[in-house]
């Protein structure tokens, strides 16, 4: 327990190795906005929603956006469980940017093979269009990550609302505040400076909406 210099009134100390802040509501809601709209979230959303549009049938979901699933995200998530299990990484977010090369390649990996397979089978164009947007994005911001640390939380938020706005029509441009809430996110977990955060979107919007537009 602590006193307070005004009354000399006992308050709870905070927790060892907790920071003064760690429990307020603004880093509480930062790190639900994190967790909530982190890349392995919508990377398992993304092909899904998409497949559901481009097929408009159970059976195309369930037959396209599982297979787009698998190698856009069952794979490469399982591989950063793995490597923090194995210890090899840090975090699941790899908060660490010198680990990230290892995981973010084997990942991409993963989307380049889906690709490849699918393409033999006549995808819909907007779940092919999707998952090569994934893969240049993906390659963008693991290039820049083996030297400096861009959000690949801002990077995948920003190529995905892009992606949705291109698809369903310009009313989801409300989704950009989303951006905003992940990049603000990163900063006030201190997880990445506002030159990162802003760095992510720059790369993630134009990349993803080039490769979209060109194959669809």
């Amino acid at each position: 327990m602590e006193a307070t210099p005004a009354t000399g009134t006992p308050t709870p100390a905070a927790p060892p190795g907790t920071a003064p802040d760690d429990r307020s509501v603004g880093r509480r809601l930062a790190r639900l906005t994190t967790e909530v709209l982190a890349p392995s979230v919508l990377v398992t959303v993304m092909p899904l929603v998409i497949a559901a549009r481009a097929t408009g049938s159970l059976g195309g979901l369930l037959r396209w956006g599982g297979a787009a699933l698998f190698f856009c995200a069952v794979v490469p998530i399982g591989v950063i469980v793995y490597g923090v299990r194995r210890g090899w990484l840090t975090d699941r977010h790899i908060g660490d940017h010198t680990q990230r090369l290892r995981p973010l390649g084997l990942g991409l990996t993963s989307v380049a093979v889906g690709i490849a397979l699918l393409a033999a089978f006549d995808p819909p164009r907007l779940l092919f269009a999707l998952m090569v947007a994934t893969l240049v994005n993906g390659a963008a911001v693991t290039a820049v990550n083996h030297w400096w640390k861009l959000s690949v939380h801002v990077a995948t938020a920003a190529g995905s609302v892009i992606i949705l706005i291109l698809v369903f029509g310009a009313a989801l441009h409300a989704l950009w505040p989303l951006v905003a809430a992940v990049a603000w996110s990163r900063v006030r977990l201190r997880d990445h400076t506002l030159a990162q955060v802003i760095a992510g979107a720059t790369v993630g919007v134009p990349l993803t909406a080039v490769t979209f537009l060109a194959l669809t």
